[in-house]
């Protein structure tokens, strides 16, 4: 049964059970997870820290929540509580997944529905007061360079903590532009590391024959070029933190020997014969969904449990209500500007608007807006029109330059400047915000395509 066969249908298509406990969840309770038969019955796990969040279910130590079923696979079922009610998804797992005994592959909870996974049943319910709470919000408005004062970045920053001073590996997920290598930074300087480097691989930004040598390093002669030995990243970050972004893309032919460098911590350079010690403490990020990508087979288990071991997920800027204006803030004292001297229409639009390039957009059109002034402001209403669903025409579009009474020359060119960047959000969104391939569909250089997206948000 499809998430749009339940969410859509009228209340007779449901199990009955999920029409037993009401239609929805108070919105003024946090939530427990009450395991009602196997291996693990009787136990209860707040779910009050995963609002606007994912909980992965499995044997997996990798999972929030683990079960020792052995009929459960290690990874067996993700539940999304980011809604208004609970979702339950089915991530391919070996017995399959329940509502009422109905087989489900994405559906919506409601109270009391009975979900079995394996040979353990579990209900999502409203917590009372017995039930164990999580640990409270911080009534902090940063975590090192993070910035954010919403409800959904003030949960992340106890969690951070602990990832900080634990020095275990983490993968931080969100979408592009959530922040990700900020964060990693500021783990990194929370961390007992402090002391030592922080050092960033991009494995999207390395052409594919040079990653190995990046990464790991080289000796001399070990191909074509290779004058000298050289370090690679892993050597360069010895005593502190390696981050490395996008880890999703980097080859599985090289993930058994970052993952003998994460577990043994030992590697051996590019056409080298000795072994070398590195002290390293592993970040990474992805915008991919690592589950999918091992059950796909393009990313290994073993490296994924390795790296796994805490996980933290960015929310998107649109999730995070009351941060777009205090980042925006940020980003022009940063930038040398007052913010005093914000337009408020500006600055309402900048509130209602979707931010599909998240923190990284607002900072580009923060750096606009300080360059170009009433330029940039209107080009930023042409932005929020020309969000899908705004119902805006091409009419619109050509007079929304016409008014401005530019010179014939000028307005052709801001005119091109703003397809261009509508065209290159669209042609990103299309293919999961990854840029090879949004640069190929779209007939352009990589190189071209990103000088595109850094103009900032489509106009």
């Amino acid at each position: 049964m499809s998430l749009a066969n339940i969410d859509d249908a009228h209340d007779e298509e449901l199990p009955t059970a999920a029409r037993a406990g009401g239609m929805a969840f108070p919105s003024s309770h946090s939530l427990v997870l009450e395991i009602v038969d196997g291996p693990d019955a009787g136990r209860k796990v707040s779910l009050a820290g995963f609002e606007n969040a994912r909980a992965l279910i499995g044997q997996s130590p990798a999972c929030d929540i683990r079960l020792t079923d052995q009929q459960v696979s290690r990874r067996h079922a993700a539940l999304d509580l980011s809604g208004a009610r609970p979702r339950i998804t089915d991530l391919g797992s070996t017995n399959g997944t329940t509502i009422e005994d109905v087989p489900v592959v994405d559906a919506y909870l409601r109270p009391g529905a009975v979900v079995r996974l394996g040979a353990t049943s579990f209900r999502v319910m409203p917590a009372t007061s017995r039930d164990v709470s999580a640990p409270p919000s911080s009534t902090a408005s940063h975590f090192g360079k993070v910035i954010g004062g919403s409800a959904a970045m003030r949960r992340l920053y106890p969690l951070c903590e602990r990832i900080a001073t634990s020095g275990v590996p983490a993968v931080i997920e969100g979408e592009t532009g959530t922040g990700k290598e900020v964060l990693a930074e500021a783990l990194h300087a929370a961390s007992p590391r402090a002391a030592g480097p922080f050092v960033v691989f991009d494995c999207t930004a390395v052409p594919a024959n040079l990653v190995e040598s990046e990464l790991f390093g080289h000796e001399r002669g070990a191909f074509t070029g290779a004058a000298g030995a050289r370090k690679g990243m892993l050597e360069q970050a010895a005593g502190g933190t390696l981050f490395i972004d996008e880890i999703g893309d980097l080859d599985i032919a090289l993930q058994p020997k970052l993952l003998r460098a994460v577990e043994r911590r030992e590697m051996r350079r590019l056409g080298g014969d000795r072994t070398i010690r590195v002290d390293v403490r592993i970040l990474a990020a992805t915008r991919r969904d690592l589950d999918r990508e091992v059950q796909s087979g393009r990313f290994r288990d073993d490296l994924f449990h390795r790296l796994a071991v805490t996980r933290i997920e960015l929310p998107p800027l649109r999730a995070r209500e009351g941060d777009v204006l205090l980042l925006a803030r940020h980003f022009c004292r940063d930038l040398g500007g007052d913010p005093d001297t914000f337009p408020s229409e500006l600055l309402d639009r900048w509130e209602d608007y979707s931010w599909p390039g998240n923190i990284r957009e607002l900072r580009n059109a923060v750096a606009r807006w300080l360059a170009l002034g009433e330029v940039a402001s209107s080009t930023e209403a042409r932005a929020a029109r020309a969000e899908p669903g705004r119902g805006d025409t091409a009419g619109d579009f050509l007079d929304s330059f016409l008014t401005l009474g530019l010179p014939l020359p000028q307005a052709r060119r801001q005119m091109v400047d703003a397809f261009d960047r509508l065209y290159v959000d669209r042609v990103l969104a299309k293919h999961d915000r990854h840029v090879g391939r949004a640069a190929a569909a779209a007939g352009i250089g990589r190189r071209y395509f990103q000088m595109i997206l850094a103009r900032g948000p489509s106009d």
